[in-house]
């Protein structure tokens, strides 16, 4: 692989996860209700920290892909 095969893999993966964190983020916007009775009857934590949980994650993965996908695209797209 080149780099330039590797700065474009890169930039789908920066998009396909951005619509991902989008997705997940709505559906709980919008479906709040019903995520947190499902995965407190699944998992067993407390409707009162899901909300707590929810925030965590969203967070968790916009850091993950600024680190792993975006700021090297952007390194390799200012690079070359």
């Amino acid at each position: 692989m080149d780099v330039n095969q590797i700065t474009t893999f890169l930039g789908w993966c920066t998009a396909i996860n951005m619509g991902v964190l989008a997705f997940a983020t709505i559906f709980l916007f919008i479906f709040k209700d019903f995520a947190i009775n499902a995965h407190s009857k699944l998992t067993g934590v407390s409707a009162a920290k899901l909300p707590t949980l929810y925030f965590s994650y969203i967070a968790n993965y916009k850091i993950g892909i600024l680190i792993f996908n975006f700021v090297p695209y952007i390194a390799l797209t200012l690079m070359f």
